[in-house]
């Protein structure tokens, strides 16, 4: 791609597929995942895996990052897991005389925060700040992180036991929360065909570097939203804020987010607006993780994916007519 910061909403969507199509090449049957994947890279945002283990997060982590041309690091989060693992520490060179920084696994561009919810408080924090503000500061000396900065972090919904679960402000901190579930069986027949004799990662080569990742984001912002558009969104933000079943809805900041996820998937989809579909395409992973469901709720053992739907289900979607005028 040329370094022209002209853009068009072609070339976003012709990235998107090469890129989709090299990650299917190592990861199997998840085409939905990889189009969230690629909305949260386009949107500087991040992303929570919530599986089991075993079915290809790290893999999938990995073949982005060579996609892109980008560093990897892999974070495996431990109850004894100090911040300065993260951040890197300043370490006395008796040759110099003098202290020097060793940066930590968080300087990489992709990072793999593997089990985070088995991590202290003060360690998440220290990952969720520098997702936050893009930045690590160690010793009062603050550095800058490389871009694009893109942090995959996991929880392990079975093993509960000896674990920190994230407080709803940090939870709101990532863009996206993504189930990738089990494979189909004829998907897992592939995957034992695949890796049978070899590892098709290692044939990925860097299909775009730091700047096209940066032109891209800057063109998906610049998708159109109708007006129309924008009222049904705020309407399920507002729904959600006095659903009975919703103790705290979703912030502003969570609307913003909804916003951006869907010029990114506009984008991605070849639009120069958004649609009603994309909004409900992206509700449950952009939204699911913000909402705090009333005491009552959680004990009748309702879910915030079912408050979504329902919410989904009774709000009026706009007219098809209005979504591709310019607002």
């Amino acid at each position: 791609m040329s370094s022209n910061p002209s853009v068009e909403i072609s070339d976003v969507a012709a990235t998107a597929r090469r890129l989709r199509e090299q990650i299917d090449r190592v990861i199997v049957g998840k085409d939905a995942v990889i189009e969230l994947l690629l909305v949260a890279l386009f949107c500087d945002g991040h992303v929570l895996l919530e599986d089991v283990p075993g079915i290809g997060k790290t893999m999938l982590a990995k073949t982005l990052a060579r996609s892109l041309g980008c560093t990897f690091s892999r974070i495996q989060f431990t109850p004894d897991l100090l911040p300065s693992d993260i951040t890197g520490v300043n370490v006395f060179n008796q040759k110099l005389g003098d202290f020097e920084y060793r940066g930590g696994p968080i300087l990489a561009e992709v990072v793999l925060a593997d089990e985070i919810n088995r991590a202290g408080p003060r360690t998440q924090s220290a990952l969720l700040e520098a997702m936050e503000e893009r930045q690590v500061t160690v010793d009062g000396v603050t550095r800058p992180l490389a871009y694009p900065f893109l942090v995959l972090a996991t929880q392990n919904p079975v093993e509960l036991e000896g674990t920190f679960p994230l407080p709803e402000a940090q939870l709101d901190r990532f863009l996206l929360r993504v189930a990738m579930g089990y494979p189909s069986r004829e998907d897992e027949r592939m995957i034992l065909r695949r890796f049978r004799t070899s590892n098709p990662l290692w044939e990925i080569e860097p299909l775009i570097g730091a700047a096209e990742v940066r032109q891209l984001s800057a063109r998906c912002r610049q998708v159109a939203c109708h007006a129309v558009v924008e009222d049904y969104l705020l309407d399920l933000v507002h729904a959600s804020r006095i659903d009975p079943a919703v103790e705290l809805g979703v912030s502003p900041r969570g609307a913003l987010a909804w916003l951006r996820a869907a010029q990114a998937l506009a984008a991605i989809r070849g639009r120069e607006f958004v649609t009603p579909d994309d909004l409900q395409t992206l509700a449950q992973p952009v939204l699911a993780h913000r909402l705090i469901l009333s005491p009552e709720s959680r004990l009748r053992g309702q879910k915030a994916d079912n408050v979504i739907k329902r919410l989904l289900d009774q709000t009026p979607v706009p007219v098809e007519e209005t979504w591709s005028v310019r607002a």
